[in-house]
């Protein structure tokens, strides 16, 4: 008998293995009716493409080896409800720091079935395919990245001869992103020089915030929802989550407990899944590439930023991995399910079509979903009265 006859089998195996490791992820169901009705995919079959947005206006500078260029160039993933007969909400989504366009696959699909169109880029530096390892600093250019996306979004959806022609309402725009991805958010939202004013709704998973002021939020009224892990090791919850709740109390805060900071990234389900707690391996990545004149990036970082005018805190600090890693955290993807309720509820009770729909997202997000799923979920508002 052949070897092969022997070892194709268990290769076989190994293969659909390997497979089911790195792409399918855990499948948890929320407590609760209305939360496992809310967890279910929309009516809209999704449709996905892949394309490189070149933004020739602004140029990505130089670092390290790398020369820069006079432009900046954007791999972009759109993920769209396929069929929508008219114009829907669109969400332009960032990844994290040294992180890709795919990070929040998990969401962006979910979000694509009930009639949202989301973009996600790869940020020219700050990204796992950056040309010289990633570099934190270029935060300050991403806003304007989102400003080219949101153009080029509503120039295709002015374009008759596009399949994303009327499908884009520019009164329904959203931006949403992880970690540096959410520093991102809060910049393109809120910030005094940096902020595009059709942004109507933003959302910070776990963004960094300890150096902003109340000053921020002066002069915007945009939505803000804020979701976070309470045992996050990278990014801090106390200084980043309870102090962004404290400047603005208009927002809303969502609370995982026992959550983690790169658990809310898509691989966590998948090829990290068996991990016990994913800021581990986090913490060693991003202080690897953040050891190296930590005190003089954050004084450049800040310098970029403004001043208290822009409510920013010269004196703040841009601190990573300052908090006690826990064995284990909760599990990557009741993570997603539970960021996926939330960002959908709060879009839906901002961006749906009728006013009964919206009054009972938000009652949702602000009640029914800490109700439904215990100790595992808090929600906090200052303005919480329906």
């Amino acid at each position: 008998m052949s070897i092969w006859r022997v070892l194709l089998p268990a290769l076989l195996l190994v293969c659909i293995g390997g497979y089911w490791f790195a792409k399918i992820p855990a499948n948890p169901t929320p407590a609760g009716p209305v939360s496992q009705a809310r967890f279910q995919p929309g009516p809209f079959a999704v449709a996905s493409e892949s394309v490189t947005l070149v933004d020739r206006s602004r140029p990505t500078q130089a670092y390290n080896d790398y020369p820069g260029a006079p432009t900046r160039t954007l791999e972009t993933e759109i993920w769209r409800p396929a069929d929508l007969t008219g114009p829907g909400p669109l969400v332009i989504y960032s990844h994290g720091f040294m992180s890709y366009r795919q990070e929040g696959l998990y969401l962006d699909r979910f979000l694509a079935s009930h009639g949202y169109t989301v973009v996600a880029p790869d940020y020219p530096l700050s990204g796992m395919r950056a040309p010289d390892g990633p570099l934190m600093i270029d935060v300050v250019n991403q806003p304007g990245d989102i400003s080219f996306l949101i153009d080029t979004m509503l120039r295709r959806s002015a374009d008759p001869d596009d399949p994303l022609y009327q499908t884009i309402d520019p009164d329904r725009i959203a931006v949403a992103g992880v970690s540096l991805g959410g520093l991102t958010t809060l910049l393109a939202a809120f910030h005094r020089q940096l902020r595009d004013p059709r942004i109507s709704a933003a959302i910070s998973v776990a963004g960094p915030g300890s150096f902003f002021t109340e000053d921020l939020f002066a002069g915007s009224d945009v939505p803000l929802l804020l979701i976070y892990g309470n045992r996050d090791a990278i990014v801090d919850y106390e200084t980043n989550a309870l102090a962004l709740l404290a400047m603005n109390p208009g927002a809303i805060l969502v609370t995982l407990d026992q959550a983690s900071h790169a658990a809310f990234a898509q691989p966590a389900s998948t090829v990290m899944r068996f991990i016990d707690n994913p800021d581990g391996i986090g913490c060693r990545v991003v202080t690897e590439y953040l050891d190296v004149d930590v005190a003089k990036a954050n004084l450049a970082f800040m310098a970029q930023l403004g001043d208290r005018e822009d409510g920013i805190n010269g004196d703040g600090e841009l601190a990573f991995c300052t908090t006690e890693l826990i064995p284990r955290a909760m599990q990557a993807a009741r993570q997603h399910m539970f960021t996926t309720l939330a960002v959908h509820a709060f879009l839906d009770s901002l961006f749906a079509a009728d006013e009964a729909t919206r009054r009972e997202a938000r009652h949702y997000l602000l009640s029914t979903l800490a109700e439904e799923n215990g100790s595992e979920v808090a929600t906090t508002s200052g303005q919480a009265q329906e």
